[in-house]
């Protein structure tokens, strides 16, 4: 069985806290053929020292330690993309996690014999900010597709994967998105991906620790106050706002006959006024996981909050 060499995008600011739990989380991979690059967006505490020592800690050229963009994670992330190597694999990485040894390695066993893009991701397990397990994330039962992939980001960037010729779709697709100021790159590789006709892979098993911190409750997606937050992102505007710079992202990538006429759904439902909104919605087939989230999407829409 051919190697596949995975080059792992790491985004790190502000992180020495957790960031050598998650450096040694990389290093006792089983799958052993990879390479990290790890993307510094100016960082003053000791996070440039730990990385410099990891890197010496490996063979000269497996880690490489370069100068973010400084406009966030996602423009760190985008600025990543560029860095790799044609027929690599690329997996995106969260500095305050801690995978568990056979991540790549599922990934990779469930990416290799496609014959076009594919993209990987999996379930986690829900930590505090100690890395006390809280609770394993959701586990998504409707189908991954396009229409779910415009109104809903069901496939976690911490564990994402994709083969080579997913990378090439994001590499790109990736000065769209800084054009457009996209705000999530997980949402956005997502939408990509599935735009194109990607094989999509959600692994039911979980790949990692998912530390969470005061900061970073809304991203659970499982508890009360997570849900409240997002109900009210919907009914603020905000959300049609980030599905805005999504489409404007992808108006110009050559996507699959289908997927253009859903986004030409997702334009119609973002210019139209209610009840015009919600029959665009309607017509593109738009549906989020649960019938409470896509409710809750034909609400905002109806109240004219698209």
């Amino acid at each position: 069985m051919p190697s596949h060499h995975v080059v792992i995008l790491l985004a790190t600011y502000q992180g020495a806290a957790h960031l050598q739990q998650q450096l040694d989380s990389l290093a006792a991979q089983t799958h052993a053929d990879w390479s990290l690059i790890a993307s510094d967006d100016g960082s003053t505490d000791a996070t440039p020292a730990i990385l410099a020592r990891f890197a010496e800690a490996h063979p000269r050229g497996r880690v490489r330690i370069v100068p973010g963009p400084r406009a966030g994670a996602t423009a760190n992330f985008l600025s990543l993309l560029e860095q790799v190597p044609e027929g690599a694999f690329a997996a995106f990485c969260d500095q305050d996690d801690l995978w568990f040894p056979p991540k790549l390695q599922r990934a990779v066993a469930a990416l290799a014999d496609l014959t076009g893009p594919g993209h990987y991701a999996a379930r986690t397990i829900i930590t505090d900010a100690h890395l006390t397990p809280l609770t394993p994330s959701r586990r998504f039962l409707r189908p991954l597709s396009f229409r779910n992939a415009l109104v809903q980001a069901c496939m976690a960037g911490n564990t994402s994967v994709f083969d080579p010729q997913a990378v090439r779709l994001l590499q790109r697709a990736a000065p769209h998105a800084r054009r457009a100021r996209i705000l999530s790159h997980d949402w956005w590789a997502y939408q990509v991906t599935a735009g194109h006709g990607a094989t999509l892979i959600h692994d039911p098993e979980p790949s990692l620790l998912y530390r969470q911190h005061a900061r970073s409750e809304v991203g659970r997606n499982d508890t009360l106050p997570a849900l409240a937050a997002r109900l009210r992102q919907l009914m603020a505007g905000d959300f049609g706002d980030w599905m805005r710079a999504n489409h404007d992202s992808l108006a110009p990538l050559d996507l699959t006959p289908d997927a253009r006429r859903t986004l030409a759904h997702l334009r119609d439902a973002l210019t139209a006024r209610a009840p015009q909104a919600v029959m665009a919605l309607r017509r593109g087939g738009f549906y989020r996981q649960t019938r409470a989230g896509t409710a809750a999407l034909y609400l905002s829409a109806m109240a004219g909050r698209l």
